[in-house]
């Protein structure tokens, strides 16, 4: 990780639209110190890439195609604990906000911040600080204050498309219905439900119901 007063923080930048992606590195690229070592699409080049760049900053968005970026960012920190991730994304409900942390993002800005609010989250994750941006600081504080707790995410070990499937499996759909209502194909559908028997550890299909309408899952 980069320490304070290196001459370089390495930047890897993850998201789905190319726009943002190169809109981003050139902001990055253009602060002084900061090297944008490549950016990435989904989770599968997001993790290819930190591999092979070994960044010091991950930034992140959540919605990475039919990919998690909580997942993607649980993996980054569990195979790389030397990188940060800063989590920066449209979404500003507290279930992301909780979520993004839990799965060890240092960081979580709203893409409408300011280039300076940018550089300036940027520098605290690769110093090893945690940092939120203004409104979602402002979120945080007002549930606190408040008293309030953010809602249980249910099954966060599951990808955002796995819990759907999920969801529709504890509705009692089958995997062709599942496939139609999703628009995905019934091979991906097959492999998302093996998926997610083995991440809950549910022995069959029978018993995956069981334990997501425990979860709250499957309720019409």
């Amino acid at each position: 990780m980069t320490e304070p007063g290196s001459a370089e923080i390495r930047v890897l930048v993850v998201d789905d639209h190319p726009v943002f992606r190169l809109g981003m590195s050139a902001l990055l690229g253009s602060l002084a110190g900061v090297t944008v070592v490549g950016d990435a699409e989904d989770a599968e080049a997001a993790h290819a890439a930190v591999d092979a760049h070994r960044p010091d900053v991950v930034l992140m968005d959540l919605h990475l195609g039919e990919d998690s970026g909580i997942e993607a960012t649980r993996d980054v920190v569990r195979r790389h604990p030397d990188v940060a991730v800063l989590v920066i994304t449209m979404q500003e409900d507290d279930e992301s906000v909780v979520a993004s942390i839990r799965a060890g993002a240092r960081g979580y800005l709203l893409k409408g911040a300011s280039p300076d609010e940018v550089e300036r989250a940027l520098r605290a994750v690769a110093n090893g600080e945690m940092i939120l941006g203004p409104k979602v600081a402002a979120r945080a504080m007002a549930a606190v204050t408040s008293g309030r707790t953010a809602a249980r995410v249910p099954f966060p070990e599951l990808t955002d498309r796995e819990r759907e499937v999920l969801d529709l499996v504890a509705r009692g759909y089958d995997n062709t219905t599942i496939s139609r209502r999703l628009v995905l194909s019934p091979k991906t559908v097959r492999n998302h439900v093996a998926n997610v028997l083995n991440k809950i550890g549910a022995p069959d299909r029978s018993a995956a119901i069981v334990v997501a309408r425990e979860g709250g899952l499957g309720a019409d």
